[in-house]
């Protein structure tokens, strides 16, 4: 049930962005000149993202849905002790049992920072051994990422993106409602925004606290293997900690680009807009391989000289 659910809320949310800032007409030279990549994905790249986001939905609610059972198994607490100290309430705001609003904004201040270095911190180790390189690298695969890719990614590397939703519960007393909307809300949004493809003006990729969707986007473009390039989910802090920051004279923002006359209304017609139209034919996914996740033929040029180095020095690859 709550695979479903998630997969219902996550297609619907990122289908709402992706369909104003993607979708043929809709796409305008206003909203263009706030592209951080002036050329959009292909149809099978998206299709791509899809697949993989089931993968990662399936993955990500194992985790908060055994939290929840645990918690209510009564004859394994009296043999092992209280396995998970997740509980929901009719009403967070009002349980006083639990400190109320009070309790609430807590607990979603904790969720968020503590989920925020989780994130920093695992994302890192994926960017710097050949292990976790192995698990995370599908997701860079989507190097010019649509709103679809938020959690694009293998088995192994969504469930430990999403282990906390487990951890937390086993460690203290945790609204789940309070931890749903953290992570299915909160945490989804802010994801889809670094996906998204485009800048806000008002939030500029200088500023000195929040990971903006360029950082994303030079991530996905450029972290690799032994370069962990803006790991940092929300807060650039642990990048900044680490020296993990791509170079400021490097910055190639949409405030930057546009400063460089990279934005002109001629450059934006010559931009080929697929037909996303495709995707909702039923040809379009039952053709051969349409579910394995690899069907489209754009790579990514990190990537590519990764292999390519890996290859001058007789090593393995990393794919």
């Amino acid at each position: 049930m709550l695979t479903v659910l998630g997969f219902t809320i996550v297609m619907l949310s990122s289908s709402f962005v992706f369909y104003h800032y993607y979708w043929g007409p809709k796409v305008t030279y206003a909203k263009w000149t706030r592209k951080t990549n002036p050329k959009f994905p292909s149809p099978a790249k998206v299709r791509d993202e899809i697949v993989q986001t089931a993968k990662g939905i399936y993955t990500a609610t194992l985790c908060p849905a055994a939290a929840i059972y645990l918690s209510q198994q009564s004859t394994l607490s009296k043999t092992l002790g209280t396995l998970s100290k997740a509980y929901c309430s009719e009403n967070p705001f009002t349980d006083e049992e639990h400190g109320g609003t009070k309790g609430v904004i807590i607990q979603f201040l904790l969720i968020v920072i503590i989920s925020d270095f989780w994130e920093w911190g695992y994302h890192r180790l994926g960017h710097i051994y050949p292990f976790f390189w192995a698990q995370h690298k599908h997701h860079h695969v989507f190097f010019n990422p649509s709103p679809f890719a938020v959690i694009a990614d293998e088995y192994v590397d969504q469930f430990f993106r999403a282990l906390p939703l487990f951890l937390f519960p086993a460690i203290c007393p945790i609204n789940m409602d309070v931890m749903f909307f953290t992570y299915g809300v909160f945490f989804y949004v802010y994801g889809i925004y670094l996906h998204w493809g485009y800048e806000f003006d008002f939030l500029d990729a200088h500023n000195p606290i929040i990971n903006t969707s360029y950082h994303h986007y030079l991530h996905h473009a450029k972290a690799i293997l032994g370069k962990p390039y803006h790991t940092g989910f929300f807060f650039k802090c642990w990048d900044q900690m680490t020296g993990a920051v791509y170079p400021v004279e490097k910055c190639f923002c949409v405030k930057c680009e546009r400063a460089k006359g990279k934005r002109t209304l001629a450059q934006f017609k010559a931009v080929d807009i697929p037909d996303y139209s495709v995707l909702l034919t039923l040809d379009f996914w039952t053709g051969k391989g349409a579910f394995s996740g690899t069907t489209a033929g754009d790579t990514n040029e990190a990537l590519t000289e990764e292999q390519k180095f890996f290859a001058s020095k007789g090593a393995v690859k990393t794919d």
